[in-house]
């Protein structure tokens, strides 16, 4: 069984952002990037099905620059055996990585995607849903257990009201959530052996697929700041502020 693994290259998790000061967008300009975490924990759990026997190849894939080849060595010594890089300078939009990701599983023929369920930098909660109805395949979000035995997956799930377990028929489409794994430690090692792994370059033309952005970003600010807090004396002043400053009650 071939899996696919789409990571992302994203401002470090750890890196307090800045808009730049034209208010176009965030400023990357020598910032640490990284390996959106949802995704590092889709690869580790692509990789822990192949040391089961349930996988045979775990291949990530990854659209954008070409800086993002360090992403895809880091997926390879986390444990992926090939990877392939969609190179293009155009801002790439959930529709758009959807369609480069549907053309790669056309060729590739995958009998599993496995990708976060977000990106940390926007958030947008979109791309395995739209691959899943590009596809026509079934879909499991936010998933916190995978198994997979016979041609089937069963998924847990967290939803607002506990766990909901999904069976589904392969091939399928799976987004990782926060408590499925811990990624492992990336040894020295296996960063040496990735290097020397395959990684195939490919343009979105080869593909035959659109990028051009179907949304514009009109501003980027920053979030008002918070005022501090107060103190009330007692409850009676506690529900006047609420009811005559908040106005919430």
């Amino acid at each position: 069984m071939k899996i696919i693994v789409p990571v992302k290259r994203v401002v470090d998790y750890n890196v307090k952002v800045r808009v730049k000061s034209d208010g176009s967008g965030v400023d990357i300009a020598n910032v640490k990037m990284s390996m959106n975490p949802f995704d590092e924990i889709a690869i580790e759990e692509a990789v822990r099905l192949k040391e089961k026997g349930v996988a045979t190849e775990v291949i990530a894939v990854s659209c954008g620059v070409l800086q993002c080849q360090e992403t895809l060595r880091t997926a390879m010594a986390i444990g992926a055996d090939r990877a392939i890089l969609v190179e293009t300078a155009e801002e790439l939009q959930p529709l758009a990585v959807a369609k480069l990701l549907k053309a790669l599983v056309d060729k590739e023929q995958p009998q599993l995607v496995i990708l976060g369920k977000q990106a940390i930098d926007d958030d947008c909660n979109q791309t395995g849903q739209m691959l899943a109805a590009l596809l026509g395949w079934g879909q499991a979000t936010f998933a916190s257990k995978v198994e997979v035995l016979e041609g089937v997956a069963k998924v847990t799930r967290e939803v607002d009201g506990g766990l909901e377990t999904l069976s589904l028929t392969l091939p399928a489409i799976i987004t990782t959530d926060l408590r499925l794994n811990e990624p492992r430690y990336v040894t020295l090692p296996n960063i040496m052996k990735a290097k020397k792994k395959t990684l195939e370059n490919v343009k979105p033309a080869d593909l035959g697929v659109d990028v051009a952005p179907r949304l514009k970003t009109l501003k980027v600010s920053e979030p008002p700041k918070r005022s501090a807090g107060i103190k009330v004396l007692d409850v009676a002043a506690l529900v006047d502020k609420l009811r005559n400053e908040a106005k919430v009650i």
